[in-house]
Formats: C-alpha cells, structure tokens, sequence
C-alpha cells in the first residue's frame, strides 16, 4: 500500500495506524513523502473497513519538518520558469496535506519527541492531537525565512485562538506538550510513548465502535460549519441528515439499547 521506506500501514480491526517510518532521518519529509500521504489518504477514505486512522511515528521524533536535502530543489535559478514550478510544488504538498482532512475517517495524530515546521502543518489536518510528554513543537519556518505554507497558518488559529496562534508563528519558538494541552492544541498529555500508544488506541476504538456514518458526518458538518459560518452550517447538517435519516445503524442502536448487548455498526 505504501512505501516501506517511508511508512508503515498496519490495521487492528476497524482501526488503521499510518506509521512515519524514516527514523535514522527524524521522519523528515520528502517529496515522495508529500505523494505517498495524498494516495494513502485517498485509500483509507475509499475503505470501509478503515473507521479511524492513527499517525504515529517510528524513532526519536515525530518528524522534523521538510527533509533539507528536498528543500534545495526550492533554491533554482531564480527564473520566471522556476518561481512557477515552485508554486505548483508548495500546492501539491497542500494537497497531500488537505487529503488528511479531507478524508471521511476521523484521523488522531499520536505525536512524540520532535513535531516541528511541516509537523504542524500535518497535525493541525488531523481531527484530534495528543501527546506523550517529550514532544516539543515549533513552527520553525518563521526562523529560517520562510512563511509556513501548507495548512499551519489557516488552520491552527481555529485550533488555539488568535493570540497563542500569533505569537508561535512570529516568533517561532518552541513549545512544550504542556503548553501545547494549556492551549488546546493536544487534548491528551502522556507520560511516555508507551502510555501515548494505548491512549491512541483506546480513542480510536472507541470512535470506531460508533455508527460510521455518524462519525463521518460529525467530521464534515464541523469541517464545514469552521469554513462557512454558522447559519450555513446549520443549513449543510439539515440537508445532511436528511440524507442518511433514517438508517439501519440507527435502528441497530435502538435494538441493541432494548435487548442490553452491545450494537454492532455497519455504516448502512
């Protein structure tokens, strides 16, 4: 399904782990990195039996941001030809970016160690964050001259509000996983990997366990609802419940609640 050099897929039931699998290289991105994420994305949006995604990674970091040696190829010559190759680039990584928030499943980023520059632009997509202790962020584009350019800066403010938001993109700095659950960036603190991996697990299954398309239509009236307004969003959920309004999931947790068993959910 993936690169092997890049990630790992493993599925425990209805629950998919995408692994960050470049350890010796601080799961730093690549450019295939960027196409990998958009295809795999693609793939668990189109899979029903992927309810939940989980992002963890392999090594002493989550990831460090762009890999260096990919970021040359933005230096070029200067030319007209080349400032518009690198525009359809930084757009292509949105893409593979926007894929994360894009798919229906509901994705939990399980970061540890660090989660800098293009690892806020990656977790900022995902639906829920939580932390192990060690993990320290940054936006660290503002401190190598470059304005952070697929997704940090329009979706972190929705995130953690205008102030926090300003001030750790303006000055770059890093921020611990205290901060990051004092400003609601992560909604879960653990003590090490180990706790931070059964903690995934336990929310993923939970969420998992639920009516898909409940789940699923939870994520793209509030995508939706942030992007449109209120009033919108209240029009889109209206029209959105209509069509799946009733279904059998909803007449499985009727039955379930009546006869004291535990409903098993199908998304029809």
């Amino acid at each position: 399904m993936a690169d092997q050099d890049l990630f790992k897929v493993e599925k425990e039931g209805f629950v998919t782990w995408l692994i960050l699998n470049r350890p010796e290289k601080r799961n730093t991105m690549t450019f295939e990195f960027f196409e990998e994420m958009t295809k795999l994305f693609g793939e668990f949006d189109r899979d029903p039996e992927v309810r939940v995604v989980v992002i963890k990674a392999e090594g002493k970091s989550f990831t460090a941001g762009l890999d260096l040696v990919a970021a040359e190829a933005f230096l070029g010559d200067g030319s007209a030809a080349h400032r518009e190759w690198v525009r359809r680039k930084i757009e292509e990584f949105q893409e593979s970016i926007n894929a994360i928030e894009k798919c229906r499943k509901p994705v939990i980023a399980a970061i540890h160690g660090h989660c800098v520059g293009g690892g806020i632009d990656l977790t900022s997509a995902c639906d829920i964050r939580i932390a192990a202790k060690d993990s320290l962020f940054s936006i660290r584009e503002t401190r190598v001259g470059i304005i952070a350019d697929i997704g940090t800066l329009q979706r972190l403010p929705s995130i953690i509000g205008q102030g926090w938001f300003r001030e750790l993109a303006l000055t770059g700095r890093d921020f611990t996983a205290e901060e990051a659950l004092a400003m609601g960036y992560i909604t879960r603190l653990c003590e090490d990997r180990e706790e931070l991996v059964r903690e995934a697990a336990k929310l993923a299954e939970e969420i998992a366990g639920l009516p898909p398309l409940a789940v699923q239509g939870v994520k793209e009236v509030a995508n939706y609802s942030r992007d449109h307004g209120i009033y919108q969003g209240l029009k889109y959920v209206a029209q959105r419940n209509a069509a799946v309004v009733p279904n059998e999931d909803m007449l499985e947790a009727v039955t379930a609640f009546l006869e004291k068993r535990k409903p098993e959910f199908k998304g029809r």
